[in-house]
């Protein structure tokens, strides 16, 4: 019996070591905190993917310590923006309403889908998750759209057709157009997928564009965002209740850029390519919209909150 017992705990032994051995430096980081009061947290690099300029409503940070609830914004922004799959930070001893604000933010859908139409769609979450304790201790998880072998695929496949249809010739606005036509001549609308009916397409995503010929309004966008951050080329998507498209900054001005309704579904099944959306201003936006006799309430529509993409309030 006493041999049994002295096996046990040698196996016992063996298993602490083991996971101590996995989980070393998180257990000194934790011994250190505890008896050095001190709380840093572990600063990485970014995926490659991330934006290096700021936008109206939020901006990259470097520090992650948060002193009230705009730099918790900020935070959850750098997060997505360094295309983190998952972080952990600390609230300041002097922010008392510090977890009530990460609570409030964190169960906050509509402003942290607006954030994550700031980011590359190569960083962009499908899901994000918040856990928190009462020491102050703030862990956000991320699962991404795309995955890192979808990135590598796709990313190659976008820089060909760059190549193919743009050149150094060419200006800026002819660049985008002439990858604005190559979409919508190789893409049709999923009117299934739209109507939220059984499609076989990927049609919310870049692949939708790409491989099945097929998309949505998020894979148009999703597709374009990263062609114009291959160009260098200041750019967000803007969201409207049911509806997303392109922001881009050029010559100066911000201007809407949306291939899906350059991509109109006609009656007959022609293929169209219309630029009546092509770098529009907002008021050439509602304009369009008026022509296309869609009201505010039209839930497609490109009735935006110029609170949350305040570039084109101050345009």
């Amino acid at each position: 019996m006493t041999k049994i017992k002295n096996i046990v705990f040698l196996l016992v032994c063996v298993i602490v070591i083991v996971v101590i051995g996995m989980n070393y430096q998180e257990i000194i980081d934790k011994f250190e905190r505890f008896f050095t009061n001190e709380r840093v947290p572990v600063v990485m690099e970014s995926n490659g993917y991330d934006r290096k300029y700021n936008y109206l409503l939020i901006n990259q940070v470097d520090d992650y310590i948060p002193e009230n609830y705009d730099d918790l914004v900020n935070i959850y922004y750098s997060i997505l923006n360094q295309g983190w799959d998952k972080f952990t930070f600390y609230c300041s001893p002097d922010y008392d309403s510090c977890l009530d604000d990460v609570a409030t933010l964190s169960n906050n859908n509509d402003l942290l889908s607006s954030i994550n139409d700031f980011i590359s769609p190569y960083n962009s979450y499908s899901t994000i998750k918040t856990a928190y304790d009462e020491t102050g201790e703030i862990t956000v998880k991320v699962q991404h759209v795309y995955n890192s072998n979808e990135i590598t695929q796709i990313d190659s496949d976008i820089d060909k057709i760059i190549a193919e249809q743009t050149n150094e010739q060419m200006s800026d606005r002819d660049k985008i157009q002439a990858l604005h036509d190559y979409i919508i001549n190789n893409t049709k609308y999923d009117s299934k997928k739209a109507n939220e009916e059984d499609s076989p397409y990927d049609s919310a995503r870049i692949q939708g564009v790409l491989y099945d010929h097929y998309a949505i309004c998020s894979g148009y966008t999703d597709i374009m965002a990263i062609m114009l951050d291959k160009m260098g080329i200041p750019n967000f998507k803007v969201s409207s209740s049911n509806h997303v498209w392109n922001a881009v900054y050029l010559d100066g001005k911000w201007y809407h850029l949306d291939l899906t309704w350059d991509d109109p579904v006609t009656t007959t099944g022609k293929d169209l390519l219309e630029h009546n959306y092509f770098l529009i201003s907002t008021e050439e936006l509602h304009k369009q919209d008026k022509e296309n006799n869609t009201s505010s309430d039209d839930e497609n529509n490109h009735n935006f909150n110029q609170n949350i993409y305040l570039e084109f309030k101050t345009n």
